[in-house]
């Protein structure tokens, strides 16, 4: 196999450093990594299915496993999603600035 360019085929285009973009509030920061949004994402799941099951246990006793579940993760994924999660995320991101801020002087 030729591993040269051919005349039809050009090089590829240098590398051009990565920009943080920047709104009219500031740099956006950047996405916490996969590990955080996973501790993040137990965090707020965990406590919501122990006091669930503990709250769902007794008006559910004797119906399948199954629908128990169903029940409490239509209660308790909502509740993560648009309530805990957003709050946690957005302290984790303030712990960061107070870190950074902290370091800056």
């Amino acid at each position: 196999m030729n591993n040269t360019l051919s005349p039809t085929t050009t090089a590829p285009a240098p590398a051009t450093p990565i920009q943080t973009p920047v709104t009219s509030h500031g740099p956006v920061p950047q996405a916490p990594s996969i590990h955080v949004r996973a501790v993040i994402t137990w965090l707020a799941i965990f406590p919501l299915v122990a006091v669930g099951m503990m709250v769902v246990a007794p008006l559910t006793e004797g119906w399948h496993l199954v629908l128990r579940a169903l029940v409490l993760t239509l209660v308790v994924v909502p509740v993560a999603v648009y309530l805990v999660l957003p709050r946690l995320f957005a302290g984790y991101g303030a712990l960061l600035r107070r870190r950074n801020s902290c370091k800056t002087r």
